[in-house]
């Protein structure tokens, strides 16, 4: 009788001791609630999680969203993610919830050809805004487009006379630059191959980087700015042929150039700063200083809309046909670098030979974070489309993921064996694609934090990955002179 009458004791406590429902309150990553506390059973799942989520908002399409308590995504159900017995159910718990793509972007899994050409190295290599093109640039001085549909090469660029060290296509698709190590800059015409205009030459040493004018601000896309090792940044207008600004400062070579949404001009130099200029008259407005070392690249968290400009390259696919006037093109690019940046306060993270990242944001002086971890050179720095995340690429033979708002440390991908050089993000933010001294490219997955693919096949050091902006399809080249396409 004792004993039947203690199990039953032990029976209640246990009912009591963990509720069945709790009040929770779904709030997105700014900040804003999605509606009152509601009272969810325990034992709710991520799919119940947002089909509510989405009631709440009233969306007319079923987003997908990720569900975090406090640091912890919620993978499968409520009751797995949090202690029960030591949460304070009296209190309401912030569910916080995070949109994802809508649509989802295929790992690439093979090589669908390999398009030899160039007679030396490949070192850079760009698709067009819209997807439809890809450009490299090669040891060879030439500049070649390739055709996308039969994966061919369809014209060689011959002008320069040194290397060519970086390709920019302007965020309409209609222009390409290319830069040379002999300073010269020429544009090109996707469409015959031939170049427009005249070369751009001024600067006194190699170029490093090329960014173009915003859309949005000019949808002729006129002005494109060059980063150079003589220390300067200078604006071109490309119909002119002229260089309307030179905008020296840097004390020591300039390595990358990003030309922000909200008219002004970043630039990372070996001199260990970053520095930010007006773009319509090359004022110093600030100086970002901590790095001990060069600075190798910057990234801005505008930079996929402003690389994109009024394509939607996902969902315009059926759309590229369709021809729209500069206005409504304009606007559509606006839109969408409102989106992302309503505030005009771009936020930048630069990498350095200090074996560090430094987060910034242009409206103060101070860093947002030091960003530590890395045990080597930190080569390449990308943020996800999505602008939550941002990856960065070292000699460590590692990538790493860190959360874009704060700086926070997420996770590290290994597999690499050697240096990892540069990375790609696919368009819908859950995938990474590395490139590395070791021949290899790595797809990673951001959900697993594991590695989703191995693609050998290069047969010396990958210099170049890019992700086409529509997900479709990765390029990469290096230094076995071989443009390979990877698809699903």
């Amino acid at each position: 009788m004792l004993a039947k009458k203690q199990k039953m004791e032990d029976q209640t406590e246990q009912m009591l001791s963990t509720p069945h429902t709790l009040q929770a309150r779904l709030i997105s990553d700014t900040g804003e609630e999605a509606g009152p506390p509601i009272d969810l059973p325990s034992g709710i799942t991520t799919q119940q999680l947002g089909l509510i989520c989405n009631a709440l908002l009233k969306n007319e399409e079923a987003t997908p969203y990720l569900f975090f308590v406090g640091e912890d995504e919620i993978k499968k159900s409520l009751e797995e993610t949090i202690d029960l017995s030591t949460v304070d159910t009296e209190n309401v718990i912030d569910i916080v919830y995070q949109p994802q793509a809508v649509f989802k972007v295929r790992p690439v899994t093979r090589c669908t050809s390999s398009m030899p050409g160039h007679a030396e190295a490949i070192v850079s290599l760009h698709f067009s805004p819209n997807g439809a093109h890809l450009a490299s640039g090669s040891g060879d001085t030439t500049v070649r487009l390739w055709d996308l549909n039969t994966e061919t090469p369809h014209y060689t660029c011959s002008g320069h006379k040194q290397w060519v060290l970086c390709v920019a296509w302007a965020p309409d698709g209609k222009r390409l630059a290319s830069a040379c190590k002999a300073g010269k800059i020429i544009i090109w015409d996707p469409e015959t191959g031939q170049q427009v205009g005249r070369t751009l030459s001024g600067h006194k040493k190699h170029i490093n980087c090329l960014s173009w004018e915003p859309y949005h601000k000019n949808p002729e896309c006129r002005k494109l700015a060059s980063a150079s090792s003589d220390g300067d940044c200078r604006i071109w207008d490309t119909k002119l042929g002229q260089c309307l600004l030179n905008i020296a400062g840097h004390t020591n070579a300039v390595t990358a150039v990003r030309w922000g949404g909200a008219g002004l001009i970043y630039t990372s130099s070996k001199d260990r700063t970053i520095k930010m200029w007006r773009a319509d008259d090359g004022v110093l407005c600030r100086t970002f200083t901590g790095h001990a070392h060069w600075v190798n690249n910057i990234a801005l968290s505008t930079d996929y809309v402003l690389r994109t400009g009024p394509f939607q390259p996902v969902k315009d696919r059926q759309m590229a046909q369709i021809k729209q006037d500069a206005e409504e093109l304009r606007a559509a690019a606006l839109k969408r670098y409102q989106a992302v940046c309503p505030d005009d306060v771009e936020s930048l993270v630069s990498c350095s030979d200090d074996n560090t990242l430094y987060l910034w944001r242009n409206n103060q002086n101070k860093c947002v974070e030091r960003m530590t971890g890395h045990q080597n050179v930190v080569n390449d720095v990308k943020y996800s489309p999505d602008v939550k995340l941002i990856a960065s690429a070292s000699f460590d033979k590692s990538v790493r993921l860190w959360r874009a708002h704060d700086g926070q440390f997420i996770a590290t991908f290994r597999g690499h064996v050697q240096a990892v050089y540069t990375l790609a993000w696919s368009a819908d933010s859950r995938l990474i694609v590395s490139g590395s001294k070791d021949s290899t490219l790595k797809v990673w997955s951001v959900q697993s934090k594991k590695l989703a693919q191995e693609l050998p096949g290069h047969a010396d050091e990958v210099f170049g990955v890019d992700w086409a902006p529509d997900g479709s399809r990765v390029a990469s080249g290096g230094k076995d002179k071989v443009i390979k396409l990877w698809a699903h």
